[in-house]
């Protein structure tokens, strides 16, 4: 398996937004909900209409909270969507023109293929992020691994702790945590050299 970044910057992570937008709905959701989420392109890629709206409402009324069974670990997730995740997921439920309250429909693949067999793979879900950070200029290693450690690594760059992330993230040590988000030897270098007390 091939060692991938976070996007660090911002206005990289912007571009990229405004370019799946631009082109095809189901990825522009599939980045924002995977870089606000954290969750593992596995359990992203098997998020069901049902797993993400109010089950027995008509029309899609998009949840306040996504619980699910992680694949990986097998571990109950339960966690809220923030206004950015939840408004691009209410644009997109309603531009599929779900039925929420038929358990057929909320039973279709929140991100489904074009070809009409369940949701996109794993592999379309790289290529889409491949192609997408290329056009806007990222030269470092992305993947479908990239949106979790992007939410990480911005999760740590914004002040939240290091144990939380950690937690969050299901990792056995903080120093796991720290090497997954990419914080590099000059970054902690930079903590003796700037702090000049």
């Amino acid at each position: 398996m091939e060692f991938v970044q976070p996007i660090r910057d911002k206005s990289k992570i912007d571009g990229i937004k405004k370019l799946l937008r631009a082109g095809n709905t189901r990825d522009y959701v599939l980045f924002t909900l995977g870089i606000n989420s954290g969750l593992r392109i596995s359990d992203l890629l098997t998020l069901t209409i049902g797993d993400v709206t109010l089950k027995g409402k008509r029309s899609a009324v998009v949840s306040d909270r996504i619980t699910i069974k992680e694949s990986k670990t097998g571990k109950i997730k339960d966690f809220p969507l923030g206004e950015t995740a939840k408004k691009a997921l209410k644009e997109y439920i309603r531009a599929r023109g779900c039925d929420c309250s038929d358990e057929a429909d909320r039973a279709l693949p929140l991100f489904p293929s074009r070809k009409g067999n369940g949701a996109i793979s794993r592999i379309q879900a790289y290529r889409i992020l491949n192609e997408a950070a290329r056009v806007v200029g990222i030269d470092d290693r992305i993947g479908t691994h990239t949106l979790r450690k992007t939410f990480a690594y911005h999760a740590y760059q914004s002040g939240y702790d290091i144990s939380m992330i950690q937690k969050l993230l299901n990792h056995s040590s903080p120093g796991v945590t720290l090497r997954y988000i990419g914080i590099t030897q000059d970054e902690m270098d930079n903590v003796y050299l700037s702090l000049n007390l």
